[in-house]
């Protein structure tokens, strides 16, 4: 089958995650990244371990980087310069993640770039934008702290950061999705155009209610551990061997709770009536429906509550997850040159993901890659 973005060139002069998952997520729907890397040293995450795969290779560079090819340029040099721009002249899509102004100051930026190749779309992902904020390093944790993020994550009184760097994870998406859009434009017009993407505005947005309640009715969100500010019950509770999650959204699933525990004077508690009125009264409900969810295990509640159109389930550990996935009929992992990694999430009947090519060792490709920039090209 043919891939969706079979054709597609894209320079990628990103690192470390935001930047990288982008391009992955474009390689493995078929384009053809190119990841241009510093000589000796290449990406930052080649050194972020452990953990390390059998071979040596640090799993963080290998979560977002299969299906490209390594090529690397001192973009001090000239020579390498030159190369630089040629790969950008002949790229549909550029990539990168510099502090505002580096490839402006190499004489590859956007608007040097677009006289040879008017039809780019050129890609700058930062931390806090071009403006005040251009100086600030645009390191996930960074982003998480001073963009609200981790005021609304973990207990009060004590800020947490969420356990993968999710800001980065969302922006990368963002940025797939500008690039995307970008491309739709740009086979209408002819015209490229720059695409801008951040950190904090990705986490702005992707606090979604958080930012809602604060913008739309002036309430500062805090902290609630596992709880739900606005839904009840809809947190952790005390099985009797571990963890259960429930998520009961609406009055409906309530009463289905309240059926399946042999509950029902819960149900007709006026207190508990609502919504509304069980976020009121919180703290007597949790503690009823832990009285009930402590008479018998997690898994046991996990079918007797899913059966009843609870959303519900265990608190699993990674494993635990890709073996629910398996389960599922999900799949999740794919096997890329001996290399087990997590499957493109996304599934199209036409054009499916295609995973050609393992994470690049350093300069990998440089050879072939160099050659054909060199060759004449129109």
């Amino acid at each position: 089958m043919s891939a969706a973005l079979n054709g597609l060139l894209v320079a990628d002069f990103s690192r470390v995650l935001a930047g990288p998952y982008a391009t992955m997520l474009l390689a493995d729907l078929g384009a053809d990244v190119v990841k241009v890397e510093r000589p000796d040293l290449g990406d930052d995450t080649r050194a972020w371990g452990p953990p390390f795969a059998p071979d040596g290779t640090a799993t963080y560079f290998l979560s977002v980087n299969r299906n490209k090819r390594s090529l690397t340029l001192d973009l001090h040099d000239a020579q390498d310069a030159a190369l630089a721009r040629e790969l950008i002249r002949r790229a549909d899509v550029v990539v990168e993640n510099f502090l505002p102004g580096t490839m402006e100051r190499l004489g590859l930026g956007y608007e040097e770039m677009r006289e040879p190749n008017p039809g780019v779309v050129y890609c700058s992902i930062t931390g806090f934008g071009d403006g005040p904020g251009a100086s600030l390093p645009g390191y996930d944790l960074l982003a998480q702290a001073v963009g609200g993020l981790m005021s609304v994550t973990g207990e009060p009184e004590h800020p947490t950061k969420a356990g993968v760097a999710l800001v980065d994870v969302i922006t990368g998406l963002h940025a797939a999705f500008g690039i995307l859009a970008a491309l739709r434009h740009r086979d209408a017009t002819g015209e490229g155009q720059r695409v801008s993407v951040s950190l904090l505005t990705s986490l702005l947005s992707g606090l979604v209610n958080h930012s809602s309640a604060y913008l739309a009715a002036g309430v500062v969100p805090r902290a609630m551990g596992n709880r739900h500010p606005s839904i009840a019950p809809y947190e952790v509770f005390d099985a009797a061997d571990r963890p259960l999650v429930i998520a009961a959204g609406n009055d409906r699933q309530f009463h289905s709770l309240c059926t399946a525990l042999g509950a029902g004077s819960l149900a007709a508690d006026a207190r508990f009536a609502t919504n509304a009125s069980r976020v009121a009264h919180r703290g007597a409900l949790v503690d009823a429906l832990n009285a009930l969810l402590g008479a018998r295990p997690a898994e046991e509640w996990f079918a007797v509550l899913t059966e009843a159109g609870v959303p519900c389930g265990p608190i699993n550990d990674v494993a635990g997850a890709f073996a629910l996935a398996e389960e599922l009929g999900l799949g999740g992992v794919v096997e890329v040159g001996g290399v087990r990694q997590s499957a493109h999430p996304v599934r199209f009947s036409a054009t499916p993901a295609a995973y050609r090519s393992p994470p690049p060792g350093l300069d990998g490709d440089g050879g072939g890659v160099r050659e054909w920039l060199g060759r004449p090209w129109c």
